[in-house]
């Protein structure tokens, strides 16, 4: 079995992906097994770009020994205009919690009725192989933004987001289901798939 190193120094997000990428060629590794993330300024336009930034820095650190894999990924809102998009881990601030951020975005949407609370989480994985070229994977999860923080798992947008099909936010739904659906899981498998063809 392979390793993929996995650009974060989220333990959280390491787990995630190892869970996603269960009957895979590749053995998830976070970046804290090999020293940890290099610094990062995500100064990118887009998830593509900045996925690509962080995928390339940690393949750069490991000199290129091994597989990297980086993932961007937010929530847009289609009344605000794709809001908070890339900015989404920081759109109340540099330092915002998952709450300052979630009422920052429920405060945007005071007033605004359900038919247009539209919304998305978008993910982009970059993978880069040990001669330096870049796949990119991209997935999304249509829903809207409800009116209030709902449940208590998850973590993010996730109590204010409803996936198309259900009444309940991610947060209330639980991990089994959300695996299923999440824009980061839809991605994943196209990773997966271009394994079984490439490998």
């Amino acid at each position: 079995m392979k390793n993929l190193v996995l650009a974060t120094g989220n333990d959280h997000k390491a787990e995630e992906f190892k869970d996603l990428f269960t009957h895979c060629e590749f053995k998830i590794l976070s970046a804290n097994k090999y020293g940890g993330m290099p610094e990062v300024i995500e100064d990118g336009k887009s998830f593509q770009a900045n996925a690509y930034l962080k995928a390339y820095a940690l393949s750069k650190q490991l000199k290129k020994k091994h597989w990297v894999i980086a993932d961007d990924s937010g929530l847009e809102v289609d009344y605000l205009d794709g809001a908070p998009g890339i900015y989404s881990a920081r759109y109340a601030g540099a330092k915002a919690s998952d709450m300052d951020n979630v009422n920052k975005l429920l405060g945007a949407l005071s007033g605004v009725s359900k038919s247009k609370r539209r919304a998305r989480f978008r993910c982009v994985l970059c993978l880069i192989d040990k001669e330096g070229a870049a796949f990119y994977f991209e997935g999304s999860c249509e829903g809207i933004i409800g009116l209030k923080p709902k449940g208590k798992s998850g973590f993010g947008y996730d109590p204010i987001f409803l996936p198309d099909g259900y009444e309940s936010s991610f947060a209330e739904l639980g991990e089994s289901i959300k695996m299923q659906l999440s824009h980061r899981a839809i991605a994943v498998t196209t990773c997966k798939n271009f394994f079984e063809k490439k490998l």
